[in-house]
């Protein structure tokens, strides 16, 4: 999408800033697996200099997923604050999750596709609409047994003798 794609080549060694602000359209060009629809307002702050550039990327609002329990939509908050810094280099790639190297001649970042990773990678494991999370904290500690009766750890006797063995003196 071109709205989200920043031209680098055309910006100074100093700070620049994009403020972005997306629903359900975006959602459906980046990926509706995980999530398909929401309201994020993004700031984004570019710092760049002679060798890399470093992006700060601000992403608050909700995002729609369905309770694993009900099937039930609800909206899940979404406060965060990322860092990625593009690295020029003569081969491109992604050293670490917040380093990648990008080609000296390349014209354009696309950010969309990096806020779309942040958001799906804040959604949690257990998709629980808010009226379950008390039951789930009281269910927590609770381990489940198929024994229902506590028995005494009983060894075999063959492995008393040879836990034997070893006092010979």
């Amino acid at each position: 999408m071109e709205a989200y794609r920043v031209n680098i080549q055309g910006l100074s060694n100093n700070i620049h800033h994009f403020d972005y602000h997306f629903g359900d359209e975006f959602f459906r060009k980046y990926g509706a697996e995980l999530v398909s629809a929401g309201d994020i307002k993004a700031l984004i702050s570019l710092d760049k200099h002679e060798t890399f550039i470093e992006a700060n990327f601000t992403l608050n609002g909700s995002i729609k997923l369905v309770c694993d329990r009900s099937l039930d939509e609800f909206d899940y908050p979404i406060a965060m604050d990322r860092k990625i810094i593009f690295k020029f280099g003569h081969e491109p790639g992604e050293v670490s999750d917040e380093i990648i190297v990008i080609d000296f001649n390349t014209v354009s970042l696309e950010l969309g596709q990096y806020m779309y990773e942040f958001i799906t990678l804040a959604v949690p494991m257990k998709k629980l609409h808010p009226r379950f999370e008390q039951d789930d904290e009281a269910e927590e500690g609770i381990i489940y047994s198929s024994d229902p009766e506590d028995k005494k750890d009983e060894t075999d006797p063959r492995w008393d003798k040879l836990k034997n063995l070893n006092k010979n003196k």
